[in-house]
C-alpha cells in the first residue's frame, strides 16, 4: 500500500521491524525506489529482470506486442527518473537543512544514505 485509502495522499514508513529478534525502530524511512513505483511499474520492473532483458520473450510472457512493451518500459523509465530527481531535490533540501542547523549532520547523512539505498 502507497497510498491513503482515504485521502490518496502517500504513506510515509514509520516503523521497521526485525521478525527474529522483534526488534523495533521508529521514525520517518524511506523507501527505496523501485518500492515507490506503482504496483503495474514494479511488476513490470521485476519481468524485465526475470527474463534477463529479453524483450521479445518479455512481450510473448505479457502477451502485449513489442511497440506496447517499449511505450511501457519507457513509462517505467520516466518514472523512474521523476523519482531520481525528486531524491535529488530532497538531499538538496537535507544538505541545506545541514548547513541551516536545522537537523544534525548525523541525520542529514543518515537520511541520504537512505536515500541512495546506503543503509
Amino acid at each position: 500500500m502507497k497510498e491513503c485509502p482515504i485521502c490518496h495522499e502517500p504513506l510515509q514508513a514509520v516503523k521497521l521491524r526485525c521478525d527474529a529478534c522483534k526488534t523495533a525502530y521508529e521514525g520517518e524511512f524511506i523507501l527505496p525506489r523501485l518500492a515507490r513505483l506503482d504496483a503495474q511499474f514494479q511488476r513490470l520492473a521485476e519481468t524485465l529482470i526475470e527474463y534477463g532483458g529479453n524483450l521479445k520473450e518479455m512481450s510473448e510472457a505479457l502477451d502485449i506486442s513489442y511497440p506496447t512493451l517499449k511505450k511501457r518500459l519507457n513509462a517505467l523509465s520516466l518514472a523512474l527518473k521523476k523519482l531520481k530527481e525528486h531524491d535529488e531535490q530532497t538531499i538538496t533540501e537535507i544538505l541545506e537543512a545541514i548547513e541551516s542547523g536545522t537537523i544534525s549532520a548525523k541525520e542529514g547523512i543518515r537520511r541520504i544514505k537512505e536515500i541512495n539505498g546506503e543503509l
